[in-house]
Protein backbone atom coordinates (compact mmCIF):
# COMPACT_ATOMS: atom_id res chain seq x y z
CA UNK A 1 0.00 0.00 0.00
CA UNK A 2 1.17 3.34 -0.91
CA UNK A 3 0.47 6.86 -0.06
CA UNK A 4 -0.29 8.61 -3.29
CA UNK A 5 -0.77 12.19 -4.59
CA UNK A 6 -2.74 11.95 -7.56
CA UNK A 7 -2.56 15.44 -8.84
CA UNK A 8 -5.53 15.78 -11.47
CA UNK A 9 -7.78 13.27 -9.69
CA UNK A 10 -11.17 14.73 -11.72
CA UNK A 11 -10.08 14.88 -15.16
CA UNK A 12 -11.08 11.67 -17.29
CA UNK A 13 -8.04 9.49 -16.91
CA UNK A 14 -7.55 10.69 -13.25
CA UNK A 15 -10.34 9.71 -11.51
CA UNK A 16 -10.29 6.13 -13.16
CA UNK A 17 -6.88 6.13 -12.16
CA UNK A 18 -8.17 7.23 -8.81
CA UNK A 19 -10.75 4.55 -8.61
CA UNK A 20 -8.19 2.42 -9.35
CA UNK A 21 -5.42 2.90 -7.03
CA UNK A 22 -8.51 2.78 -3.88
CA UNK A 23 -9.22 -0.60 -5.32
CA UNK A 24 -5.88 -1.82 -5.19
CA UNK A 25 -5.69 -1.07 -1.48
CA UNK A 26 -3.94 2.58 -1.64
CA UNK A 27 -4.64 5.65 0.14
CA UNK A 28 -5.24 8.70 -2.45
CA UNK A 29 -5.17 12.11 -1.45
CA UNK A 30 -6.79 14.10 -4.21
CA UNK A 31 -6.17 18.26 -4.62
CA UNK A 32 -9.08 19.16 -6.94
CA UNK A 33 -10.78 22.14 -8.00
CA UNK A 34 -14.24 20.86 -7.60
CA UNK A 35 -14.18 18.40 -5.01
CA UNK A 36 -17.72 17.23 -6.23
CA UNK A 37 -16.78 15.74 -8.88
CA UNK A 38 -15.37 13.20 -6.92
CA UNK A 39 -17.92 13.07 -4.45
CA UNK A 40 -19.16 9.56 -6.20
CA UNK A 41 -16.51 7.78 -4.44
CA UNK A 42 -16.69 6.20 -1.50
CA UNK A 43 -13.42 5.10 0.30
CA UNK A 44 -12.58 5.51 3.78
CA UNK A 45 -8.78 5.74 2.07
CA UNK A 46 -9.86 8.86 -0.55
CA UNK A 47 -8.97 12.74 0.62
CA UNK A 48 -10.07 15.09 -1.48
CA UNK A 49 -8.86 18.98 -0.82
CA UNK A 50 -10.21 21.81 -2.77
CA UNK A 51 -6.87 23.35 -4.83
CA UNK A 52 -6.17 25.61 -7.79
CA UNK A 53 -3.45 24.35 -9.32
CA UNK A 54 -2.29 27.71 -10.61
CA UNK A 55 -2.03 28.58 -6.67
CA UNK A 56 1.01 27.26 -4.17
CA UNK A 57 0.08 23.75 -3.81
CA UNK A 58 3.50 21.91 -2.06
CA UNK A 59 1.52 21.80 1.30
CA UNK A 60 0.19 18.52 -0.31
CA UNK A 61 3.10 16.57 -0.90
CA UNK A 62 4.53 15.43 2.74
CA UNK A 63 4.09 11.70 3.09
CA UNK A 64 3.25 10.88 -0.25
CA UNK A 65 5.20 7.78 -1.85
CA UNK A 66 4.40 8.19 -5.03
CA UNK A 67 3.00 11.67 -7.05
CA UNK A 68 0.86 10.95 -10.11
CA UNK A 69 0.31 14.11 -12.26
CA UNK A 70 -2.25 13.67 -15.02
CA UNK A 71 -3.37 17.43 -14.56
CA UNK A 72 -4.45 18.73 -17.78
CA UNK A 73 -6.23 22.37 -18.94
CA UNK A 74 -8.68 20.00 -21.37
CA UNK A 75 -9.27 20.80 -24.98
CA UNK A 76 -11.26 23.79 -24.55
CA UNK A 77 -9.50 26.15 -23.01
CA UNK A 78 -6.87 28.61 -24.72
CA UNK A 79 -3.12 28.52 -24.36
CA UNK A 80 -2.80 30.71 -21.16
CA UNK A 81 -4.29 27.60 -19.46
CA UNK A 82 -2.05 25.06 -21.31
CA UNK A 83 1.43 27.29 -19.97
CA UNK A 84 -0.31 27.07 -16.33
CA UNK A 85 -1.21 23.67 -16.24
CA UNK A 86 0.28 21.40 -18.41
CA UNK A 87 3.67 23.36 -17.97
CA UNK A 88 3.66 25.82 -14.89
CA UNK A 89 1.26 23.76 -12.02
CA UNK A 90 4.02 20.04 -13.89
CA UNK A 91 7.12 22.26 -13.17
CA UNK A 92 5.71 23.05 -10.10
CA UNK A 93 4.86 19.89 -9.24
CA UNK A 94 8.24 18.40 -9.69
CA UNK A 95 9.96 20.97 -7.94
CA UNK A 96 7.38 20.74 -4.50
CA UNK A 97 8.15 16.80 -4.80
CA UNK A 98 11.82 17.18 -5.04
CA UNK A 99 12.24 19.35 -2.24
CA UNK A 100 9.83 16.89 -0.19
CA UNK A 101 11.56 14.11 -1.11
CA UNK A 102 9.45 12.37 -3.10
CA UNK A 103 10.50 8.41 -3.83
CA UNK A 104 8.62 8.39 -7.43
CA UNK A 105 6.95 10.68 -9.93
CA UNK A 106 4.64 9.34 -12.47
CA UNK A 107 3.90 11.85 -15.21
CA UNK A 108 1.34 11.29 -18.01
CA UNK A 109 2.30 13.17 -21.14
CA UNK A 110 1.24 12.73 -24.62
CA UNK A 111 2.57 10.72 -27.62
CA UNK A 112 4.16 13.80 -29.62
CA UNK A 113 5.96 15.35 -26.67
CA UNK A 114 8.78 14.12 -27.10
CA UNK A 115 9.75 16.04 -30.39
CA UNK A 116 7.16 18.21 -30.52
CA UNK A 117 8.69 19.63 -33.68
CA UNK A 118 7.99 16.78 -35.53
CA UNK A 119 4.29 17.47 -35.46
CA UNK A 120 2.30 19.48 -37.65
CA UNK A 121 -0.93 20.36 -35.77
CA UNK A 122 -2.51 22.97 -33.99
CA UNK A 123 -2.36 20.98 -30.60
CA UNK A 124 1.47 21.74 -30.49
CA UNK A 125 1.22 24.07 -28.07
CA UNK A 126 0.44 21.60 -26.00
CA UNK A 127 3.05 19.27 -27.04
CA UNK A 128 5.75 21.76 -26.13
CA UNK A 129 4.17 22.34 -22.62
CA UNK A 130 4.20 18.64 -21.92
CA UNK A 131 7.89 18.47 -23.91
CA UNK A 132 8.76 21.28 -21.23
CA UNK A 133 7.45 19.65 -18.25
CA UNK A 134 8.69 16.33 -19.27
CA UNK A 135 12.21 17.95 -19.53
CA UNK A 136 12.33 18.85 -16.21
CA UNK A 137 11.00 16.05 -14.31
CA UNK A 138 13.89 13.92 -16.56
CA UNK A 139 16.38 16.66 -14.93
CA UNK A 140 15.10 17.24 -11.56
CA UNK A 141 17.00 13.33 -10.37
CA UNK A 142 13.30 12.26 -9.03
CA UNK A 143 12.77 8.47 -10.07
CA UNK A 144 9.91 8.72 -13.13
CA UNK A 145 8.03 7.57 -14.78
CA UNK A 146 6.42 9.33 -17.70
CA UNK A 147 3.55 7.65 -19.85
CA UNK A 148 3.08 9.14 -23.19
CA UNK A 149 -0.12 7.49 -24.58
CA UNK A 150 -1.51 7.90 -28.27
CA UNK A 151 -4.81 9.68 -29.40
CA UNK A 152 -7.12 9.06 -26.06
CA UNK A 153 -10.28 6.88 -26.79
CA UNK A 154 -13.78 6.79 -24.51
CA UNK A 155 -14.14 2.60 -24.39
CA UNK A 156 -13.81 0.14 -22.44
CA UNK A 157 -10.10 -1.08 -21.78
CA UNK A 158 -8.60 -3.91 -23.06
CA UNK A 159 -5.79 -3.94 -20.28
CA UNK A 160 -3.35 -5.15 -23.23
CA UNK A 161 -1.03 -2.16 -25.28
CA UNK A 162 2.16 -2.22 -27.58
CA UNK A 163 4.59 0.46 -26.37
CA UNK A 164 6.57 0.90 -29.97
CA UNK A 165 4.93 3.60 -32.43
CA UNK A 166 2.33 1.89 -35.16
CA UNK A 167 2.96 2.39 -38.68
CA UNK A 168 -0.48 3.49 -38.91
CA UNK A 169 -1.58 6.93 -37.34
CA UNK A 170 -5.08 5.00 -36.80
CA UNK A 171 -3.89 2.59 -34.84
CA UNK A 172 -1.84 5.12 -32.19
CA UNK A 173 -4.84 5.22 -30.02
CA UNK A 174 -5.76 3.83 -26.91
CA UNK A 175 -8.96 3.52 -23.94
CA UNK A 176 -8.18 6.52 -21.00
CA UNK A 177 -8.89 3.29 -18.94
CA UNK A 178 -5.85 1.66 -20.11
CA UNK A 179 -4.25 4.71 -19.19
CA UNK A 180 -4.98 4.72 -16.09
CA UNK A 181 -4.41 1.12 -14.97
CA UNK A 182 -0.92 1.73 -16.89
CA UNK A 183 -0.87 4.41 -13.81
CA UNK A 184 -1.40 2.02 -10.96
CA UNK A 185 1.14 -0.76 -12.36
CA UNK A 186 3.69 2.54 -12.64
CA UNK A 187 2.60 2.91 -8.87
CA UNK A 188 3.45 -0.63 -7.90
CA UNK A 189 6.49 -1.08 -9.69
CA UNK A 190 9.39 -1.55 -7.37
CA UNK A 191 12.27 -1.13 -9.78
CA UNK A 192 14.16 1.76 -9.76
CA UNK A 193 15.08 2.79 -13.07
CA UNK A 194 13.67 5.37 -14.87
CA UNK A 195 11.38 4.55 -17.57
CA UNK A 196 9.35 6.57 -20.75
CA UNK A 197 7.30 4.70 -22.81
CA UNK A 198 4.66 5.06 -25.32
CA UNK A 199 1.02 3.26 -24.76
CA UNK A 200 -0.72 2.42 -27.52
CA UNK A 201 -3.59 -0.47 -28.28
CA UNK A 202 -1.68 -3.62 -28.74
CA UNK A 203 -1.35 -7.62 -26.99
CA UNK A 204 0.83 -6.91 -24.17
CA UNK A 205 -0.33 -6.85 -20.99
CA UNK A 206 0.38 -3.78 -19.32
CA UNK A 207 1.64 -5.36 -15.67
CA UNK A 208 4.74 -7.00 -18.03
CA UNK A 209 5.26 -3.33 -19.44
CA UNK A 210 6.51 -2.56 -15.65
Amino acid sequence: MANVLVIGASGQIGKQATVKLLDAGHKVLAPVRSPEKLSDIENGNLTVVEQNLEDDFSAHFDGADVVVFTAGSGGNTGADKTIMIDLWAARNAVNYAKDAGTPKFVMVSSIGAGDPDAVSSEIKPYLVAKHMADEHLINSGLHHIILRPGTLLNEPGTHLVRTDMPDNKDDAVIPREDVATAIVESVAREGSDNIITYLFKGDTPISQIF
